[in-house]
């Protein structure tokens, strides 16, 4: 009898998400708990306080699928206006 072979599992990784600020731009790191709004930088809102503001209009809606970009272009003319 031929013994099958197993296929060796693939690690997890357990990596952290970090992500890093350009020199003149504003951090979007958050602690937890906190709810204090990221300043917009002199040259506009970044692309993290964008996404961060479209998923507050996801979470309004209910989560709903089909509105990504719409979510997204209210984001960044509502941040754009801010700045302004």
């Amino acid at each position: 009898m031929a013994e099958s072979a197993k296929k060796p599992r693939a690690a997890k990784s357990k990596t952290k998400n970090v992500t890093e600020t350009k020199p003149g731009e504003a951090s979007t790191q958050k602690t937890p708990g906190s709810a204090q709004p990221t300043p917009i930088s002199a040259s506009g809102p970044t692309h993290e306080q964008i996404a961060e503001l479209a998923r507050k209009y996801w979470a309004q809606r209910g989560y709903a699928d089909g509105h990504h970009e719409e979510d997204w272009f209210r984001a960044e003319r509502e941040l754009h206006a801010k700045a302004s």
